[in-house]
């Protein structure tokens, strides 16, 4: 099961109330808020599409980019034996910290990009 619907390079995780008897959703990945909610599974496809398209518009008349922006760096806290492990792991392997949390990160999107990619098909249906 996935919660995350994708438009024009855009996501948004979606939820159920079964007390409202509603769907919802947030858009992921910009620095705004912007929520969309349905009674139906076509109804919340059509409203996050409207969404993100309402964003885009708003964004451009007001001259702003919608997207975050990341700096690439980020704090990750994580047990003190794993990170152990890993500060072992990268001097045996002759690399920083640093360059093996980089790589770990990009095996992991890439090995699931297989599966985002099929998500997308699915998605577009």
């Amino acid at each position: 099961m996935n919660d995350i619907l994708q438009y024009k390079g855009y996501y948004a995780d979606i939820h159920f109330s079964a007390d409202d008897e509603i769907f919802f959703g947030k858009l992921i990945g910009i620095n705004d808020l912007v929520n969309f909610e349905a009674d139906s599974v076509k109804g919340l496809k059509k409203a996050f599409k409207e969404a993100v398209d309402d964003y885009l518009e708003t964004c451009k008349e007001l001259k702003k980019e919608p997207n975050k922006t990341y700096k690439g760096s980020f704090n990750v806290r994580i047990p003190s034996e794993l990170h152990k492990q890993a500060a072992i792991f990268a001097a045996l392997k002759k690399i920083t910290l640093n360059d093996f949390v980089r790589y770990a990160i990009d095996l992991t999107i890439s090995t699931e990009k297989g599966s985002t990619d099929k998500l997308k098909h699915q998605l577009s249906k």
